[in-house]
């Protein structure tokens, strides 16, 4: 804290700051909301997120100042942890899963405040207004901007304003939350919002990388992005980056930078609308945790309408889908299927539903690996060394030409590394 503090203050131009849960804060609180527990289970998770929090607060040299409030926000939590609906009410989730940020912004206000700067603790609530689908909620960048200019730009005026990523509220005020990750995208609604020119994001790593590097060894950092790539990149299981954060980043002309908070000095990497060098290979990607529906029916062989219907049914149940391929009577498509997730729910109750239009086959245990790039489609020789790369694996679905700047492959789970580590080798190395 006292690092991005050090941050947000070599920098008069910075107004906002957007915080994160505390380290391993919000995976309590996911097993705290999703999970079957006797009182005394539950309990002892509350008492791990107060030890993570009070670690922060004892080495505050005035941590009176805060006790009562996180008292407070520590009681409330605990309430909603006991509730007998939280397993049941997405509503009660959405209001657990945010007391992660809401501590963080509390006790980050302090550190600037004990800097010797004025911050204050603002809750981001009040402005950012979203839809009612819990736990994936979707906002709304018109009420956004004109909250965020009513309540937001006058108090930045006068101090640090310190608030919380990833929460939203609905227009009844019920909390709500943007999925997991969602303190980049908040950030970049508040930078949109705002008209800001620089959104700056600090994290665990310096900058966006080729791949992951706990995969491949040799990835290494990259200086700049367009908008394009970054969001197909993120799309597509980058960590660094929240999908929908290039969104309103792209709208607002807002430039974002990605660095690391333990290393401010290493640099980043700068995502913005035009870069100076657009090469065919930009990076790597994997997605985990991925389902491959295959709906199939002979009425479909010269049928109008069929693919509609289908396509239909998912809409209805908002779920994004990445790769479709499709043959005289069946159509392929993958869903994200994360455990605990809003995805898992609607993929059971969208399923259930195709089965009333024709024959479903679910198949799990997949990976998504894409190659991130500039004019794939039109350079030539680009898709042969993808493909001569991972000639020695079997690929269930491949996604090409749809767009210049990605190629994707459907890979079983256990060969996903090897496959992204001979890529990496073939491409960058």
């Amino acid at each position: 804290m006292q690092n991005c503090a050090r941050i947000v203050l070599n920098n008069k131009a910075t107004r906002i700051a957007v915080v994160s849960a505390s380290a391993g804060v919000t995976n309590h609180l996911v097993t705290l909301a999703h999970t079957a527990m006797t009182q005394e289970q539950i309990k002892d998770i509350c008492s791990a997120i107060k030890a993570i929090e009070m670690a922060i607060v004892n080495q505050l040299n005035e941590p009176e100042l805060v006790q009562d409030k996180l008292d407070d926000l520590l009681d409330e939590m605990a309430g909603l942890a006991h509730h007998e609906e939280i397993l049941h009410r997405d509503d009660l989730k959405d209001q657990l899963l945010s007391m992660g940020e809401r501590i963080s912004s509390l006790l980050f206000s302090a550190v600037i405040n004990e800097m010797g700067n004025q911050a204050i603790n603002f809750d981001v609530r009040k402005v950012l207004r979203t839809d009612s689908e819990f736990g994936a909620a979707s906002p709304e960048p018109e009420t956004i901007a004109a909250l965020s200019t009513a309540l937001l730009m006058p108090e930045a005026n006068n101090a640090i304003v310190v608030t919380q990523g990833f929460v939203g509220a609905d227009e009844h005020g019920k909390t709500t939350t943007l999925g997991r990750g969602g303190s980049d995208f908040t950030a970049a609604l508040l930078a949109e919002a705002l008209h800001a020119q620089v959104c700056e994001i600090w994290t665990d790593v310096a900058g966006v990388y080729t791949t992951d590097p706990r995969i491949a060894p040799n990835a290494h950092p990259l200086p700049e992005l367009s908008f394009e790539e970054a969001a197909e990149m993120a799309t597509f299981g980058a960590k660094v980056l929240h999908p929908a954060t290039m969104e309103p980043a792209l709208r607002g002309n807002v430039k974002v930078f990605v660095g690391s908070s333990k290393a401010p000095g290493q640099g980043g990497t700068w995502i913005m609308r035009d870069c100076e060098d657009e090469p065919p290979y930009r990076a790597i990607t994997r997605r985990k945790e991925q389902v491959m529906v295959t709906v199939k029916t002979p009425k479909m062989m010269y049928a109008q309408g069929f693919l509609q219907q289908v396509f239909a049914i998912i809409a209805k149940h908002r779920l994004s889908v990445d790769l479709v391929t499709t043959s005289e009577i069946s159509v392929s498509f993958t869903l994200d299927n994360p455990a605990n997730s809003v995805a898992q729910r609607l993929n059971k109750e969208t399923i259930a539903e195709l089965e009333t239009l024709c024959d479903v086959k679910v198949e799990h245990g997949f990976d998504l690996v894409t190659v991130v790039g500039n004019h794939m489609q039109s350079a030539k020789g680009v898709s042969s060394k993808i493909f001569a790369a991972v000639a020695d694996y079997n690929l269930r679905m491949i996604c090409f030409g749809a767009n210049p700047h990605n190629m994707s492959f459907l890979v079983n789970e256990k060969n996903s590394t090897p496959i992204v580590q001979h890529l990496h080798k073939a491409l960058f190395e």
